[in-house]
């Protein structure tokens, strides 16, 4: 097998998806996608301050996303050291959505938007795919960690 190959073997290119889906995803939903972005940067019912900090978020997420595409690209040094790390980076904004949860006075959706609020198995359709988006990190990492070969001294 060439270098080539197994430079994108499943669990790069697993988290490379993610980190794509990280860049883009709150861009999408919550400032370009009109179903989706009604409820986030142009709900009226939301102050300029909650909306600082969903712009906050948006750009937050595209970088991490960019920074661990930018790290799984890279063919020098420790790619395996590179791939863990990006796949760390791109957990952070999905993982947080849980503890997020904790704060006083949050939730996944407004009320006004109970009705066109989406739930997978009970769970809020953003929670779900968090919640699907971080196993994918962890099976790539498992398997980055476990297909890696052994140096022996």
């Amino acid at each position: 097998m060439t270098t080539s190959k197994r430079h994108w073997a499943l669990p790069r290119v697993l988290i490379a998806l993610v980190a794509v889906e990280t860049a883009l995803g709150a861009l999408l939903f919550d400032l370009v996608l009109h179903d989706t972005a009604h409820e986030h940067m142009y709900n009226p019912a939301w102050p300029p301050h909650a909306k600082f900090h969903d712009a906050q978020y948006i750009v937050t997420s595209l970088a991490l996303g960019l920074l661990a595409l930018l790290l799984l690209v890279r063919r020098h040094g420790d790619t395996h050291s590179r791939l863990l790390w990006s796949a760390g980076i791109v957990a952070v904004p999905w993982a947080g959505m849980f503890p997020a949860l904790l704060f006083p006075g949050t939730a996944t959706y407004d009320p006004e938007f109970k009705d066109e609020t989406q739930f997978v198995l009970g769970l809020h359709g953003q929670l779900f795919m968090a919640a699907v988006t971080c196993v994918i990190l962890a099976i790539a990492v498992l398997l980055a960690v476990t297909r890696r070969p052994q140096v022996t001294s």
